[in-house]
């Protein structure tokens, strides 16, 4: 019988990653960020018709996983998703 070559922990990373983006408002997040190239907090609380802070809350979670990153603009801070393997994988699903 042939054994598995891994240990669930050779997929530790990739878990982590998929456990941020399994959430439904990340990954419109993600998925939007993607197709528009960015924006900033303002525009997706529109779009997604939540409140700022819940919107600034799962942003920071992405932040910190390394999926996105900000740019200042002026007042503004512009998101982008900047993880090659977020947006190949994002861009698979959709």
């Amino acid at each position: 019988m042939n054994e598995f070559a891994y240990t669930s922990d050779d997929f530790e990373e990739e878990a982590q990653l998929l456990k941020i983006l399994g959430h439904p408002t990340r990954l419109c997040i993600v998925r939007g960020l993607i197709e528009k190239g960015g924006c900033n907090v303002s525009a997706m609380q529109q779009c997604l018709k939540q409140p700022q802070p819940t919107i600034s809350q799962h942003l920071a979670k992405l932040k910190q996983a390394k999926i996105v990153a900000t740019q200042r603009v002026g007042v503004e801070m512009i998101y982008r998703v900047e993880n090659e393997a977020v947006i190949q994988l994002i861009r698979a699903l959709f």
